[in-house]
């Protein structure tokens, strides 16, 4: 067990003998402690029977352990001042506190009997899973959320990847104890856990800490997942009672494994602020949305270029249609002020995030888990002012070369989904 420099000279990465990765991030002007876990654990990591148990786990993490019950570890945790939240993600599930800098030992010790020591009682699982039920319903309620839902299946079909993080319905009403003990021992192991700890830390004191509290965690194996293969295509579900039609439209890219920054930098200037062609166009100009967004989601097994609205109904044909042709339009040339804008863009959010305790410890998780190493950020800048307006282009040529994914919910006609093939069909030839 070597302590060592990760890339830069504030980071810390040792592995413990049974595989659990410890990292600990100097920020010595903090004057609070920051504790992760992050476990390979997500949506894209279970069977379709077991849909939402990484989601269903995590809710239950805090309901009692072996150690102590549901309301010691609210008293234990608030004695301490500290904050404790979690999230589940489609990649990891990852476990936070907050707290001072002096209760470092006691805060990762806190997470390492919650993440390991669970029981699920069967009360408050029934009380959970009633919880989850209220969140999956809120979830089903929301037109742009199930757009989302749809174009994840229409990008990537079967694979577990475009399952939703919150499971079905009926996964979530038949999750068993059984079935979280059985995820716990399977996917709770050395190999897939990232113990992070950022602030004014000793890492060799946080090795320490993380040694008394994960060193007994059995290896394991690593989860692994292939590679998602893209189908693309058009999907449609109208939602009775609502006024407005959601449109969620995107199309392949690189996964994170592929190191493509063009694609994020295409992204940042497609649709990212208010100068952006997408806001300028079908907002400003055309006053069909409201609201519209642009994004690259790249994970380890896929990447997804993601245009999000909500228009009028009988604005839908028209809205696919101008946001197709502005997208072909890309494919042809590129401007130097837009490209200038999106690189910045793509600069401040990142430096942003790295100003942030639990922004950088997600980040170099997240390398960890994909690259085995952490970068820096001059890396990722660097990265980001190296890419040409020919490969931003390109980004976009390749991007109109395969079927784009389409998903449109809320008030939507039976007879849309010809007519929207047709304008998707159209602009990818123009």
């Amino acid at each position: 067990m070597t302590l060592s420099a990760s890339g830069a000279p504030d980071t810390f990465v040792t592995t413990l003998a049974n595989g659990v990765r410890v990292l600990a991030l100097q920020m010595p002007h903090l004057e609070t402690v920051s504790v992760s876990v992050f476990v390979r654990s997500g949506s894209q990591h279970e069977s379709r029977t077991l849909n939402g148990i990484s989601h269903f786990v995590e809710h239950m993490a805090f309901k009692g352990t072996h150690l102590r019950s549901c309301q010691q570890i609210n008293l234990d945790a608030e004695r301490l001042g500290a904050e404790v939240n979690a999230h589940t993600d489609k990649d990891h599930t990852a476990y936070h506190m907050r707290g001072l800098l002096r209760d470092t030992g006691r805060l990762i010790e806190m997470l390492g009997d919650i993440v390991q020591n669970s029981t699920f009682p069967e009360a408050e699982l029934e009380r959970e899973r009633q919880v989850i039920l209220h969140e999956f319903l809120d979830d089903e309620d929301d037109g742009l959320s199930t757009a989302y839902k749809l174009f994840d299946k229409t990008c990537f079909g079967p694979h577990p990847v475009a399952q939703p993080i919150i499971g079905t319905r009926r996964s979530i009403e038949r999750f068993s104890r059984g079935d979280l003990l059985g995820h716990v021992q399977r996917l709770y192991t050395g190999a897939n856990v990232i113990v992070g700890v950022a602030g004014a830390v000793d890492p060799q004191r946080v090795v320490e800490h993380a040694e008394a509290a994960f060193g007994a965690m059995p290896r394991g194996s690593e989860n692994t997942v292939a590679p998602a293969t893209y189908v693309g295509g058009i999907t449609t579900r109208r939602i009775p009672g609502v006024s407005q039609t959601h449109v969620v439209l995107g199309f392949p890219i690189p996964s994170l494994r592929e190191d493509d920054a063009a694609s994020l930098v295409a992204a940042a200037l497609f649709g990212e602020g208010m100068s952006s062609p997408l806001m300028d166009q079908i907002r400003e100009r055309l006053g069909l949305v409201y609201h519209a967004a642009c994004s690259a989601d790249v994970m380890d097994v896929c990447g997804q270029f993601v245009i999000e609205a909500s228009t009028m109904p009988e604005h839908l044909e028209r809205l696919v249609g101008e946001v197709m042709q502005l997208l072909a339009s890309h494919a042809e040339s590129t401007d130097a002020v837009g490209l200038e804008r999106a690189r910045n863009q793509l600069a401040v959010r990142s430096l942003q995030s790295q100003e942030r305790p639990f922004g950088r410890l997600e980040s170099a998780a997240q390398d960890l888990f994909v690259h085995g190493r952490v970068r820096t950020p001059a890396e990722w800048l660097q990265r980001v002012h190296a890419v040409s307006a020919e490969q931003v282009r390109e980004a976009f040529a390749r991007m109109l070369a395969v079927p784009a994914a389409l998903a449109v919910a809320g008030k939507v006609g039976k007879s849309a989904q010809e007519r929207l093939h047709e304008l998707v069909v159209s602009a990818r030839g123009h």
